[in-house]
């Protein structure tokens, strides 16, 4: 029975109070998203080397500066203005960015060439500005199958003119991707290319050049791996699928 002086549950201090802590942490979670780090999973495999799928990785959105494709609904103050706060990307940096052709797709790939540089693949090794970079083999990646076949990948440590070091794939000598023509990067442009380099669409051909306003930001660290052999539902497996030794990897 509710007497005159009772309040109704939903007037309650209990209720209140939990509805304000909500709020504040709703509004937390989507500034942090919105100005500083965007969750993103990997869902192919042309990072591999780096990046596997299955990776769940926090993306800094604040290194390069904001646009209209990092924050929602922001626009620039002026038609020239394409980005504010802006930075410029470092080359090796590992970078989630809008598709040029169509801005609703979010790429993650490797700044290979900035504003002004030539690049160019010639057989199978990278050209910047003319000179190849350096490439020291290392050991095998073994990719099973089943239980009983196995590929192995040559793996190659790939070291960029500014000393990035990052480790590449070569699936497949001759490949159409292990020669191109040379290509000069426009200013105010970027040049990417997967870690994956025979299984990566990029800049080397359907991507193109991307520009820096459609910048995202910066991948920092993998929060989050599985392997995919759990499904959502299939709680007694998922910690089986965990890659463990993947988590909390800072991202060169």
């Amino acid at each position: 029975m509710t007497t005159g002086t009772e309040l109704p549950w939903w007037k309650s201090e209990f209720v209140i109070e939990t509805v304000k802590t909500i709020a504040i942490v709703v509004g937390i979670v989507g500034f942090v998203q919105t100005l500083l780090f965007q969750p993103f999973r990997i869902p192919s495999s042309s990072m591999e080397g780096s990046l596997e799928v299955g990776d769940y990785l926090f993306v800094s959105k604040y290194s390069y500066g904001y646009s209209e494709y990092s924050i929602p609904f922001f626009s620039p103050a002026h038609a020239s203005e394409e980005r504010v706060l802006e930075g410029a990307a470092e080359r090796g940096d590992v970078v989630v960015f809008r598709l040029p052709s169509d801005p609703s797709q979010d790429y993650i790939k490797r700044v290979i060439g900035l504003p002004g540089d030539r690049i160019q693949m010639v057989a199978g090794v990278l050209h910047i500005n003319g000179e190849p970079v350096k490439l020291e083999k290392i050991e095998d990646r073994v990719e099973m199958y089943d239980e009983e076949s196995e590929t192995r990948i040559p793996r190659y440590m790939e070291t960029l003119p500014n000393g990035v070091q990052h480790v590449i794939l070569n699936r497949e000598d001759g490949s159409g991707l292990d020669d191109t023509a040379e290509f000069v990067v426009p200013k105010g442009h970027y040049f990417m290319m997967g870690d994956n380099r025979d299984n990566s669409n990029d800049s080397r051909r359907d991507v193109g050049f991307v520009p820096a306003t459609n910048l995202v930001g910066r991948a920092q660290v993998i929060f989050f791996s599985h392997d995919g052999s759990a499904a959502l539902w299939e709680i007694w497996k998922w910690p089986m699928a965990i890659r463990y030794s993947r988590l909390l990897n800072a991202i060169d």
